[in-house]
């Protein structure tokens, strides 16, 4: 995924400014895809140049509200139709690949930390689930709901891998 779709994506429903988008990102994107704000404003300019969005209106202090093009809506269907998935990239795996050079005692330490940082990240999944209003209608809270629902299975998976691999390097140690 890009920057660029997540943007168009987030403008389908309505204009927003990026002040906008940036709240809409840490409410709903910012689990599976962190922006900051200048990665967000720079992906708005270049956006705009390529006629994928528009500026609707104008505010006080430069304030812009985008919104998104035909020509934007059909880019974001091609991606969602059209490209592959990203390949998977793993900082963890790519890890537990080379912990050999580490003691047992290193390796199991590595893993009990890893299903801690899972256990803490399901948690903050679940914070958010509660938090927040799941009777509103429209196509990001139910699709919003499906990937929070992958999250929280994902971390609760990632717990329990992490947990046994650690146990597997264990009784090396003794």
């Amino acid at each position: 995924m890009s920057l660029r779709h997540a943007v168009l994506g987030l403008l389908v429903d309505q204009p927003a400014s990026g002040y906008d988008l940036m709240k809409r990102f840490n409410t709903s994107l910012a689990n599976v895809w962190p922006a900051t704000q200048s990665q967000v404003y720079g992906e708005l300019a270049r956006l705009a140049d390529n006629g994928l969005i528009d500026v609707a209106a104008e505010g006080p202090r430069g304030r812009k509200e985008y919104t998104l093009t035909d020509a934007g809506l059909a880019e974001l269907r091609r991606w969602l139709i059209e490209d592959k998935p990203e390949p998977r990239r793993s900082s963890v795996l790519l890890r537990v690949f080379f912990m050999g050079v580490l003691t047992p005692e290193q390796a199991a330490d590595y893993l009990t930390k890893a299903a801690e940082q899972a256990a803490a990240d399901h948690a903050a999944l679940r914070q958010l689930q509660d938090s927040l209003d799941w009777t509103a209608q429209g196509p990001l809270t139910a699709n919003g709901r499906l990937a929070l629902e992958y999250g929280l299975r994902l971390y609760a998976m990632q717990e329990e891998w992490a947990q046994w691999a650690a146990g597997q390097i264990a009784p090396a140690t003794g």
